[in-house]
């Protein structure tokens, strides 16, 4: 699916407490173009900052469900900015833009979804399947609820 999560990121905080609205729990838009025969996605995130930002990452984490080989199934991202090359130069914007990357173009070779990389890896046409079902449940569970 190389391509098909470009989008717009649209964020708003949850809770705005003066100066210290970075400390608040966060949420996250990632909103795709039309995708095929698919309608517009909106995947959420959710991003929660420690009192030790910017010096250490927030924790970042997919709310949608994701089938993709850099995204365990708890919704975590296994992106460098976010763990071993992390710098208090990053800011929001930065950590989403690297994500909107990755999801462009999955690191196989360093996979948090072990089968979502085989199959990346072995057969796109059935990852790409896949990414469809998934996002597909996702949208139509968020639906419902």
């Amino acid at each position: 699916m190389d391509g098909h999560y470009r989008s717009l990121i649209y964020m708003r905080p949850l809770a705005i407490r003066g100066m210290q609205w970075a400390l608040s729990l966060q949420k996250a838009i990632l909103d795709t173009p039309k995708i095929n025969m698919m309608a517009r996605v909106l995947f959420k995130l959710s991003l929660q900052f420690s009192e030790d930002y910017p010096n250490k990452p927030p924790t970042v984490r997919f709310v949608s469900r994701m089938f993709h080989p850099n995204i365990y199934a708890d919704g975590s991202i296994c992106l460098d900015i976010l763990q071993n090359q992390w710098s208090p130069i990053y800011d929001v914007a930065a950590i989403l833009t690297s994500i909107q990357s990755l999801l462009c173009d999955p690191n196989p070779n360093s996979p948090a979804n072990s089968e979502a990389a085989r199959m990346y890896s072995e057969n796109k046409r059935e990852y790409n399947r896949k990414v469809r079902d998934v996002v597909e449940q996702s949208w139509t569970a968020t639906s419902s609820s």
